[in-house]
């Protein structure tokens, strides 16, 4: 059965993932990398850049599998780039350079949909218009029986939580406060009787908490 999985999800101890402020040089506003701080040191990451080395550990440990077993992405438009609106610039094709380390289909959440656009290593960007259900029915044909994976952002993972569309997350909870952006958490209330829920601390000082269907 094809799963639904969110990986490597940070969050502030306020419940912001991400910053206020997004534009073509701040991805994540004004939290800049404070998010993501643990992340880039793991194996995990530098693997996802084509670079050997990098840190073992917890932090590389949970980072590790966001791949396994994946056939497809699903993630919002914001996560794509900070373009808003009809799209201005089909020229620039996201964060992730020629080679996106996705290397599989990746379907972007848009009210403005476009021509897909196919990358080097397998990467296909699919920008859809529909409901959580319509999206995850596509990208789960597109996966083959492999699991989807929910890239975020927040309000894209928050969607589908509240349509119990969700099989694992995989929060980590970042000791920072961010004091405004975009929350994960509104409107989920209750949302955690669905999960059996672990925690993990790491030495880096984040909590990763792990949320599996129960």
């Amino acid at each position: 059965m094809s799963l639904v999985r969110v990986h490597n999800f940070s969050v502030s101890l306020d419940g912001f993932g991400t910053g206020e402020g997004q534009t073509l040089d701040a991805p994540f506003g004004h939290a800049g990398h404070r998010l993501h701080g643990w992340f880039f040191n793991t194996r995990a990451f530098r693997s996802m850049q084509g670079k050997d080395g990098g840190d073992f550990g917890v932090d590389d440990a949970m980072a590790a599998t966001w791949a396994d077993g994946i056939g497809a992405e699903i993630m919002g438009r914001n996560k794509f780039g900070p373009q808003r609106g009809p799209w201005e610039d089909h020229d620039w094709n996201g964060w992730w350079g020629e080679e996106p380390p996705f290397h599989t289909p990746v379907f972007v959440m848009t009210h403005h949909p476009r021509p897909a656009v196919e990358m080097k290593g397998g990467t296909t960007f699919h920008f859809v218009d529909g409901s959580p259900q319509d999206v995850l029915r596509q990208a789960k044909e597109a996966a083959g029986g492999l699991d989807v994976r929910l890239g975020g952002g927040p309000s894209t993972v928050r969607a589908f939580l509240a349509e119990d569309l969700v099989d694992h997350l995989h929060v980590v909870v970042v000791p920072i406060l961010l004091g405004r952006g975009e929350r994960l958490w509104d409107g989920l209330e209750g949302m955690e009787e669905r999960f059996r829920i672990e925690t993990v601390a790491s030495p880096s000082g984040v909590t990763h908490v792990t949320f599996n269907r129960a």
